[in-house]
């Protein structure tokens, strides 16, 4: 086997997060029909929508460097999709179920935010300036989708997940 290098490893990590980006637009709208406040529902579109955007990008950064846009089965994004199912199964019927909803796609945007961080660096190393910063730009959307969801767990999805399991105590 040939000796493989950075741009080999960038080349792999693409195609993760492409598969990975690919898997969390087919997720999204489910988690959106399962979660009940309307503030979840609207945070759900509207990563939908960034998501949308994100796999144009990456098509642009798989374009840059010659390759088709194929995505590399990644067991880390099906087993985070995966554990949110199960939590939109196992509280459907709760005042959690919005906070683990929240947490699910928490666990995705991080997992996201590790993958663009290193492509964005790898992408500079490599003297790729332009995929880096279309990389940045989807960087950027990810931590803001974090912090959005912060916001709404901390404003309502929480305290109402508290609230009732101290009324079942």
């Amino acid at each position: 086997m040939a000796d493989k290098g950075l741009n080999d490893l960038f080349k792999d990590t693409l195609r993760d997060v492409y598969y990975a980006e690919k898997q969390v637009l087919k997720s999204l709208p489910k988690m959106e029909r399962a979660a009940h406040a309307e503030e979840v529902k609207q945070a759900f579109r509207t990563h939908l929508k960034q998501t949308e955007g994100q796999i144009e990008r990456l098509e642009k950064v798989f374009g840059m460097i010659d390759l088709t846009p194929r995505g590399k089965k990644c067991e880390a994004i099906d087993g985070i999709l995966k554990e949110g199912d199960s939590v939109a199964e196992d509280y459907a019927d709760t005042a959690a179920l919005d906070a683990g909803l929240i947490a699910a796609a928490q666990a995705v945007e991080h997992y996201e935010i590790t993958r663009y961080g290193t492509l964005r660096r790898w992408a500079k190393m490599l003297g790729m300036e332009e995929a880096a910063s279309l990389l940045e730009q989807t960087l950027t959307e990810e931590s803001e989708t974090d912090d959005l969801l912060t916001q709404i767990a901390d404003a309502g999805a929480n305290k109402e997940a508290l609230a009732e399991a101290k009324g079942d105590s």
